[in-house]
């Protein structure tokens, strides 16, 4: 139905334009949002959206991708700045996060330089469906705190009574302004129209949480920082497990979206340079106080829908970003958490793969357990260890599936010979069978051995074949 929005065209700088300043609209309240998500200041999540959006846009290698703060990133991010908090007291954390971005984005260079971007292709799609649905799941999850009593950083119990219910009104308001507007008008960011309408709602006079009271945002050009951590090899120890998990799960997330951004313009990116940018962006974020990112599906759909084709799509989103920051900080303190709670809640909502309930009785029970066993270990542990796991297991299954199709038939059969024709694949998992096929008490003086059909994997496949 909305298929002409993607369809190929050249943008023109007017569109460009056009469609960076409606795609910035919507990065504000997400980025303070997985800002409230990893437990960092509201100012880090935008201007990781402003310096990450211009470097990639600039740089990358798929005109037309918005990048910023991401869910993803977040969910992981808030186990390092709890930790932090421990080691070295409230704020700490925060510190030790910008050290980790940093980290991210070097390794993320070094997978750019090698090429390695291409290793996306092994991940399977039920790995992938895990993946969204845990990371779903996750966020669902990380919202519920936004339901307790707070002061600041400390979390205290559950809301009850009146605050409860206004809390819950405006968190279903929200919800329900982002699902109804669209059926009246695309031309302005859903999201954005929800939480202007909450907060007019909110200041006549209910008492209810806003941004401003749990962490003041003060609009500013973003200056160098060096993170304030002690610089150790146990800093190091403790940071670079979760730089790495950082920067496989941006890189997962960005390749991923690059790919639905190829088919929906026709066009090819080039992953690899975009690897290189996004790191080198995260380099630069982390040594800015920002909170690091990837891609983002959401924003990328709305900038390409709205006519963004170029690379200046996402300069202009960078920089309307960038002017909000300077100016309209006071009005994002005024920001109810509600509303950024019903905003996140229909991120959820969006990201989760309702079809995996249809898929059910239709795919090979192999896939399910796949996608059952990578959302709860996302869940359990995190992304990149629930994705690695999910590829482990379906070469595992695919190993175990294939060991089963080795087939032998004898050709040809005189006297003194026997011609026998193997098909399938003949590797570790295979030999066993392969052997067991075979009945040298039986068979001839001369045996002829067919592989056109069959294809000889490795060095277990060999050994099998010398041994007969």
């Amino acid at each position: 139905m909305f298929s002409h929005l993607f369809q190929k065209k050249r943008g023109t700088w007017k569109d460009d334009a056009l469609a960076g300043l409606t795609t910035a609209f919507a990065l504000v309240p997400g980025s303070i949002a997985f800002a409230f998500v990893a437990g960092v200041p509201p100012i880090s999540g935008l201007y990781a959206g402003f310096l990450i959006c211009l470097i990639t846009a600039a740089l990358g290698g798929r005109p037309g991708m918005i990048s910023s703060a991401a869910g993803s990133l977040a969910v992981v991010m808030v186990a390092l700045v709890a930790e932090g908090n421990r080691r070295g007291g409230e704020g700490a954390g925060f510190e030790y996060l910008l050290l980790a971005v940093v980290l991210m984005g070097v390794i993320q260079v070094i997978i750019g330089a090698l090429k390695l971007g291409r290793l996306i292709r092994l991940v399977p799609h039920p790995v992938m469906m895990g993946f969204v649905n845990g990371l779903a799941i996750v966020v669902f999850l990380s919202q519920l705190k936004m339901f307790r009593e707070r002061d600041g950083a400390v979390v205290g119990d559950w809301l009850q009574g009146t605050p409860l219910l206004v809390m819950c009104g405006l968190v279903a308001l929200t919800m329900a302004i982002v699902y109804l507007l669209p059926r009246f008008t695309k031309k302005v960011p859903s999201s954005l129209v929800a939480i202007i309408v909450v907060s007019l709602v909110a200041a006549f006079g209910l008492a209810t949480q806003t941004v401003g009271d749990l962490s003041s945002v003060k609009g500013a050009f973003p200056t160098p920082h060096l993170p304030r951590v002690p610089w150790t090899w146990d800093t190091f120890a403790f940071v670079l497990p979760y730089a790495f998990i950082l920067a496989l799960v941006g890189l997962i997330e960005t390749l991923m979206t690059l790919q639905l951004i190829d088919e929906l313009t026709e066009t090819r990116g080039k992953g690899n340079r975009e690897a290189l940018a996004l790191g080198g962006a995260n380099i630069v974020t982390g040594f800015f106080k920002g909170m690091g990112g990837c891609a983002l599906v959401g924003e990328s759909l709305i900038n390409i829908g709205s006519g963004g084709r170029g690379r200046m799509s996402g300069v202009f989103a960078a920089l309307a970003l960038l002017i909000f920051i300077l100016f309209a900080s006071p009005l994002i303190d005024r920001i109810p958490i509600a509303a950024l709670t019903g905003v996140m809640f229909v991120v959820v909502i969006a990201t989760f793969e309702w079809s995996t309930f249809r898929t059910i009785g239709k795919v090979p029970l192999s896939d399910v357990l796949v996608i059952v066993a990578v959302t709860a270990i996302t869940v359990w542990q995190d992304l990149a260890v629930a994705v690695i796991s999910g590829v482990i297991l379906s070469a595992l299954v695919f190993a175990w599936k294939s060991a089963k199709h080795v087939h032998l038939s004898v050709m040809g059969d005189s006297e003194g010979e026997r011609i026998y024709r193997m098909e399938g694949l003949l590797y570790f998992g295979s030999v066993r069978d392969f052997a067991e096929k075979f009945k040298p008490s039986l068979d001839p003086q001369r045996v002829v051995l067919d592989f056109h059909d069959a294809r000889v994997c490795d060095m277990s496949a060999l050994e099998a074949i010398r041994s007969l």
